[in-house]
């Protein structure tokens, strides 16, 4: 029989298998990074949180950094729809910059397992730090672009929207080193109160 036949086509059902232990595997590095730290975390220990054996992660990542690399990859990704979200929906730059922070907590509770856009960056090789720094800074551009129509428009005070945009994820950040999902405090509330605060503290009186 000839090698060189119709080339081997994956079915739905697999691929659809696969991208769903893609997502448990960056799922419970979430929650081993944010446990245990970055070069803490073994590989066994994120397929421990999945209920596979280590040798299994190979059939999706090559190495732990790897799977350090897609963790920014997925976060970043989620967190830019949603300044388009919030552009697409209108409204007074309060409204829109309340809404990203609202979603960003919920985020980075329910998806990212509590842990920041910001960990660990230096881990990862120089290529991919790069991009990752891009793509964070186009994130941040987002909220800035906000910030300033807000000014404006007469609705926030006049603030340097650079420094005010690392203060608003700085405090979003450090929810990681104390926030409890068997706390009382659920993501909805947490983020109204976190828009509250810091979209209030910008607000013109």
């Amino acid at each position: 029989m000839s090698s060189g036949g119709a080339p081997h086509t994956v079915s739905p059902n697999v691929r659809d298998k696969r991208e769903r232990r893609r997502a448990e595997i960056l799922q419970a590095a979430f929650r081993a990074f944010r446990e245990n730290g970055y070069h803490a975390t073994t590989l066994d220990d994120i397929a421990e949180h999945v209920g596979l054996v280590k040798t299994a992660l190979y059939h999706y990542f090559p190495d732990k950094e790897a799977i350090l690399y897609e963790c920014h990859r997925e976060s970043l990704a989620e967190v830019r729809r949603l300044v388009e979200e919030a552009a697409n929906n209108g409204g007074s730059a309060h409204e829109r910059l309340a809404f990203v922070i609202r979603e960003h907590v919920r985020v980075l509770i329910e998806t990212l397992g509590g842990s920041p856009l910001a960990f660990e960056v230096t881990a990862l090789s120089p290529e991919r730090q790069a991009e990752v720094i891009r793509e964070r800074d186009k994130y941040e551009r987002g909220l800035r672009k906000i910030i300033d129509a807000g000014v404006k428009a007469g609705e926030f005070r006049k603030v340097d929207s650079k420094i005010a945009v690392f203060a608003i994820l700085g405090a979003i950040n450090w929810i990681a080193r104390w926030y409890k999902p068997e706390g009382a405090t659920k993501a909805p509330e947490l983020g109204d109160q976190f828009a509250n605060y810091l979209v209030g503290g910008l607000t013109c009186r």
